[in-house]
């Protein structure tokens, strides 16, 4: 095959990328730099939309605090699911019977859109009907009965339980198959030069592990800064109770469409920059980070 039918096999997908993915986001850069009356643009503003961010209120309450929840929410899912999910999967790895059909079932609430699941345990937790308190209470563990999404204390580790409990399914599929992938002779020749199985999990199977470890980190990362369906379903557009759910997406949210400014144009896609700088910094250095940690295994 020639590099020009291989262009052309590519090209539909390359128009679509290029007219959903690239367009819009240049366009939304491109508007950060700019004043703008509502939907008409004005003058050149150079950075003035940025120092807004970082001057005016309520960016100067409101996005330190939805960065840091959007951190915290990073931090939380990626220790649940990176543990639990190479948990998981090194159990059903050694489960060759019953191995699709379990995977298959932790994969299954990631199918689901995350607002759907967010409207769902926001019935189960109801403080008033929910069965998980009605169940708490039955079982005698009346102090556990709490509005778990009403307390500003509990809310955002629910957003990150529930988002655990949707996407965990990926990292089992992926640190599946990357067991799947790692030679059994390593381990044997480990055992027989008198490894236990804890040791020869951490010492040869473990850093075989690095860059899926690496993959289910920075997709979190990604997913975790520019979360919006989960917590805007928990708390709506404003991240109740009392902000304790707010995410930098929710922020972008409320200035471009609910705050009524007329400058809304400029300051949300400047947010939005700012945000795609964030992401994109942070996987392009974790990424530089975990290759460094790759070639020092395989060196």
């Amino acid at each position: 095959m020639t590099r020009r039918t291989g262009l052309l096999f590519v090209l539909p997908a390359l128009l679509l990328f290029g007219i959903f993915v690239l367009y819009p986001m240049g366009t939304a850069f491109s508007y950060a730099f700019f004043e703008w009356r509502g939907t008409a643009r004005g003058a050149f503003a150079g950075l003035d939309n940025f120092r807004t961010l970082f001057t005016r209120a309520p960016f100067t309450t409101d996005l330190p605090r939805a960065l840091l929840h959007n951190i915290l929410f990073f931090v939380g899912t990626m220790a649940f699911q990176n543990t639990i999910g190479l948990g998981v999967a090194f159990l059903l790895h050694r489960r060759a019977r019953t191995r699709r059909l379990l995977q298959t079932l932790y994969a299954m609430p990631y199918l689901v859109s995350p607002i759907v699941i967010g409207y769902l345990w926001t019935l189960l937790l109801s403080p008033t009907f929910g069965p998980v308190n009605q169940l708490l209470t039955k079982v005698g563990l009346d102090s556990w009965a709490l509005p778990w999404l009403g307390d500003p204390k509990t809310a955002l580790w629910v957003v990150v339980l529930v988002s655990v409990w949707q996407w965990i399914g990926f990292p089992v599929l992926l640190y599946g198959a990357a067991l799947g992938g790692v030679p059994e002779e390593l381990t044997e020749a480990a055992r027989v030069d008198g490894a236990s199985n804890r040791q020869a999990f951490q010492k040869v199977t473990l850093p075989l592990l690095v860059p899926a470890i690496g993959t289910v980190s920075v997709l979190t990362f990604i997913f975790a800064m520019e979360a919006f369906a989960l917590p805007y379903a928990f708390g709506g557009s404003t991240g109740n109770p009392a902000g304790s759910t707010d995410f930098v997406s929710l922020l972008f949210y409320r200035t471009a469409f609910d705050s009524g400014s007329v400058d809304a144009i400029g300051s949300s896609s400047a947010l939005a920059t700012l945000l795609f700088v964030v992401i994109f910094g942070g996987a392009v250095g974790a990424t530089s980070v975990l290759r460094r940690h790759e070639r020092r295994i395989t060196a």
